[in-house]
């Protein structure tokens, strides 16, 4: 397995695609890749179109598999305020690959049959298959996807993003095999000689003590340890050092346990979730999730230093406790609100990665939403980095 990435800045889409194709070719050896992702930002969109065709007289052998950002990630860079174009070739021998693409009426119900699932994969269980799954933001109930894939392929990685860039309906750019789509979801499965490694990064950091939640009906929690969640907020606040006083107003989330049979919690254990508002009367909080009752929850807070501890300390455990194999390449789906605007620094996560775990080709998009598992289950993040790690299977 060989991997090379490119990325290129010229505002001409076709000049673009000329020169970032011949640094791929560089790369491979003058070889043509099996796997080609693309990621190109909106400052194309008038010739997103003709993006598929650029591309094949190039590359007429490869499979493709992409779409549309607001930045790019490939060649070392990370760009996200002028025209660009990222691809990353992969020579990946002993993999086979089937993409899909699905519109939401052809989405089945979550709970289905797992066979009716399997019919719109088109590909079995048993397969073992790993997904790369991205969708336009807004036809796509993307979150109600991951779980119906979970409850089907529970053991089959999946990663990826909602694409970016785009403003209106219509205005997305889905790229896979020789067609472009504007709505939907676009899945790619791959099989054989392939492992996926995955990484999520949620960029927080807990604050106050672990809670129960006591009484909550939906996403409206009532009561957290017997206490109006209101009365909670307030008393933590007090205990809060100044600088964490001015994040509480603005970067204050809630952390959902995974593991709510654990004595102890370390940042990984929670999916973080938005917190929607506060109820006026009675002192409850609206969330961005089902909270069911007698669940265990924590507070956290986000800001650039915690985002970059996270994400130091999420590739450091993956170096250290998970990887086993060489990696070859790995494709980055980060959040639009992180980067420069975040850190005040170019190629800041990418960097991370090829510190602390390898210095492989790495290509990307910045997204408007991250997709990617916490404890075994997959969700649709925000703020987070998850990186999928490509290697040959173990």
């Amino acid at each position: 397995m060989r991997w090379a990435s490119a990325i290129d800045t010229d505002a001409l889409l076709s000049a673009a695609v000329t020169h970032a194709a011949a640094k791929i070719f560089k790369g491979l050896g003058n070889q043509e890749p099996d796997l080609l992702t693309v990621f190109v930002s909106a400052h194309h969109a008038a010739r997103f179109e003709e993006l598929t065709h650029l591309l094949m007289r190039e590359f007429d052998g490869s499979y493709l598999f992409g779409c549309c950002a607001g930045g790019v990630i490939g060649g070392g860079k990370e760009i996200e305020d002028r025209p660009c174009l990222t691809l990353t070739g992969a020579l990946m021998p002993g993999v086979r690959m089937k993409g899909v693409h699905l519109d939401a009426a052809q989405v089945p119900p979550v709970y289905a049959e797992p066979r009716v699932w399997e019919d719109a994969m088109h590909l079995t269980a048993n397969q073992q298959p790993s997904f790369l799954i991205l969708a336009d933001p807004f036809s796509f109930e993307t979150e109600t996807f991951v779980k119906g894939l979970d409850r089907v392929f529970p053991i089959s990685p999946k990663i990826g993003g909602l694409a970016s860039g785009a403003r209106q309906v219509g205005g997305s750019a889905l790229y896979l095999g020789k067609e472009m789509y504007r709505s939907g979801a676009i899945a790619l499965s791959l099989t054989g000689n392939v492992q996926i490694d995955t990484i999520v990064a949620q960029g927080c950091r807990p604050v106050g003590d672990p809670m129960f939640v006591t009484m909550a009906h939906e996403n409206l929690i009532r009561e957290l340890d017997g206490r109006a969640p209101r009365d909670v907020l307030a008393a933590l606040f007090e205990q809060l050092p100044g600088t964490d006083r001015e994040l509480f107003s603005q970067s204050l989330f809630l952390g959902l346990a995974m593991r709510p049979d654990a004595n102890q919690y370390v940042p990984g254990d929670f999916l973080i979730r938005n917190i929607l508002g506060m109820d006026p009367q009675s002192g409850a909080l609206w969330v961005n999730a089902h909270v069911p009752t007698n669940s265990v929850v924590q507070f956290h807070l986000r800001d650039a230093s915690t985002s970059a501890y996270d994400l130091e300390r999420a590739l450091t455990h993956y170096r250290t406790a998970t990887l086993s194999a060489p990696p070859s390449g790995a494709l980055l789906f980060s959040c639009a609100g992180r980067g420069y605007d975040l850190y005040g620094q170019p190629d800041h996560d990418s960097n991370a990665f090829r510190r602390l775990v390898a210095d492989i080709p790495i290509g990307g998009f910045f997204g408007n939403g991250e997709i990617g598992p916490v404890q075994n289950s997959t969700y649709l993040h925000g703020y987070t980095s998850a990186f999928a790690v490509f290697s040959e299977r173990r």
